[in-house]
């Protein structure tokens, strides 16, 4: 009969095993929102409207299911900031690196979807992304655990017990969506996303899981957005 101690050791290494293959492909997870209070102070009054959302979608958000989305072909982007607050630890020079990466990449997605204009009118859109805080990855250290096995076996204990990944970065990000013309909400979202367990992904700069995350949420946001318009995805 094996030694209970084997059979323990067993165990963790086929859960090891199998956190490797089915979490190895993911280069960014959902995570825990974080200072709520600044999130509300964004989006104003209608924050208590926000409700959690479940695998796939937003951490919060909020549809304005009576508003007559099918008319908004054009969209208006105001210029992004970060609003980290008094307390954050990113210097302004990558504040502004993250705001220039986001706004590229924003642009970029919603142009694919949308006529991108400068003015309110009919049919408009505006939209309003701030990052609300953004953390780093440990850049050697997050390469050694994500790479080597042996490390990566104790990684994937660790995500097991937190849900994080060790050395990870990630950013969180509020949006709001409101008619160019009236200033009705449309939306309201607010979403964190950290680094995940991807190995193609473990050897970046310090803000390459953070960079991953804005990606992510202009690619989700886009279609979010379009599907509402064209009547295809739910609210």
């Amino acid at each position: 009969m094996s030694h209970p101690l084997v059979r323990k050791d067993f165990i963790l290494i086929v859960i090891c095993g199998f956190l490797f293959f089915t979490w190895g492909c993911s280069a960014t997870q959902k995570a825990v929102i974080k200072d709520h209070s600044a999130i509300c102070h964004f989006i104003g009054s209608s924050c208590s409207k926000l409700k959690p959302g479940g695998q796939g979608h937003y951490s919060l958000s909020y549809v304005n299911n009576e508003a007559n989305w099918r008319q908004y072909k054009k969209i208006m982007i105001d210029p992004f900031v970060y609003l980290g607050g008094n307390q954050t630890k990113i210097s302004l020079s990558d504040q502004q690196t993250l705001v220039d990466f986001a706004s590229a990449v924003s642009q970029e997605q919603l142009a694919k979807r949308f006529e991108i204009v400068n003015r309110p009118g009919p049919g408009v859109m505006r939209i309003q992304i701030v990052i609300m805080d953004a953390e780093e990855a440990t850049p050697v250290l997050r390469t050694i655990t994500m790479s080597v096995p042996q490390a990566r076996a104790l990684v994937s204990l660790e995500y097991l017990t937190t849900g994080a990944y060790p050395f990870v970065g990630g950013a969180q990000f509020a949006v709001k969506v409101t008619d160019s013309m009236t200033g009705e909400l449309l939306a309201a979202i607010a979403d964190r996303e950290i680094g995940g367990g991807s190995l193609k992904d473990a050897a970046q700069w310090k803000w390459g899981d953070a960079e991953n995350a804005i990606t992510l949420s202009a690619e989700k946001m886009t279609e979010k957005l379009y599907g509402w318009t064209k009547g295809t995805e739910p609210f």
